[in-house]
């Protein structure tokens, strides 16, 4: 096992198997396969006639896990692709058992200073899960108003001082380029206030930018409806998220397919015709015990959420 392999330890392993129930037989997603210790312990649990089909956009974490993985043969796919098309990989009559998400950056790709996702370490100011993104980092913040750049931060990264950022960011671009890492983060703590922040200043925006230049929102908003067409009675969505923003979309979606009836309460009879898909496995996010965020600091701010997929009401 490579150095990368034993240095990732998943966030919330034991939380996700107990709400996947892993089972042989059936067959599982993981939309976000990273470094691939999530999916080897579904593939595990699942033996020995599970199967696993994982997403990534990260040519370089799937290196990484394939080879971690390779002696499940078989019983895992492994996709180049970011889990927001996973209906262009499955055909309309296929099905699956269990989903899991673990969303943000990983740590692998955080100590990658060549990625750029650090205002740590020096890097190129890029950003990107995987090259076919789109627009880098350095685009965007060299490229986009004041005004958009503003909103992005405060609406992605809710970051207070979004607007005096913004205008330090278009001030130093007219003088140079952005290009890297440490030079973006030292505009931002040059902008905001001292003792203002309790963590690193650039900490919001570089969530807020790197959440734009992957559209990470917007792609979770998009995939749970077809998520939740993929899965069979009784099979469980799980997902993890580590910023308000993505745990606020899941626990309204959640909501709302566990909800018969969406017309307003004021209303006495029903004319929506909504009926619940989904039950609740658990009412409030499933968060890390003292030890394993002692043990593991990225699983401090980390919340799972899970949801059982009802029998055909329609």
């Amino acid at each position: 096992m490579s150095d990368q392999q034993q240095q990732h330890v998943p966030v919330l392993l034991n939380q996700v198997m107990a709400a996947l129930k892993p089972e042989t037989g059936k067959h599982y997603v993981d939309g976000t396969l990273g470094a691939g210790g999530h999916s080897e312990a579904i593939l595990e649990a699942s033996g020995p006639e599970g199967m696993l089909s994982a997403f990534d956009l990260d040519p370089a974490a799937i290196a990484i896990a394939a080879e971690r993985l390779k002696r499940f043969g078989n019983r895992v796919r492994i996709i180049n692709d970011s889990y927001v098309s996973i209906k262009k990989h499955f055909d309309k009559t296929e099905k699956v058992d269990g989903v899991l998400l673990d969303l943000g950056v990983s740590s692998m790709q955080l100590d990658n200073a060549e990625r750029g996702f650090s205002f740590l370490k020096d890097g190129p100011l890029d950003m990107r899960f995987g090259k076919q993104a789109g627009r880098s980092a350095e685009e965007l913040v060299n490229t986009l108003p004041e005004a958009e750049l503003a909103q992005i931060l405060f609406d992605y990264g809710e970051e207070r001082e979004s607007r005096r950022i913004a205008a330090a960011i278009c001030r130093a671009r007219e003088s140079a380029k952005i290009s890297s890492t440490l030079q973006l983060a030292e505009i931002i703590a040059g902008a905001v206030k001292a003792g203002r922040h309790k963590i690193h200043p650039a900490t919001r925006s570089f969530q807020a930018i790197r959440i734009a230049v992957n559209n990470e929102l917007n792609g979770l908003r998009t995939v749970l409806p077809d998520f939740l067409d993929l899965l069979n009675p009784n099979g469980r969505l799980a997902i993890i998220s580590f910023h308000s923003l993505e745990d606020r979309i899941v626990k309204q979606f959640f909501r709302q397919e566990s909800t018969d009836c969406l017309c307003p309460p004021e209303q006495p009879l029903c004319t929506c015709g909504h009926r619940a898909q989904l039950k609740l496995i658990s009412r409030h996010a499933i968060v890390a015990g003292q030890e394993e965020t002692e043990e593991n600091v990225r699983s401090r701010s980390a919340k799972l959420r899970v949801a059982e997929k009802l029998e055909n009401r329609r």
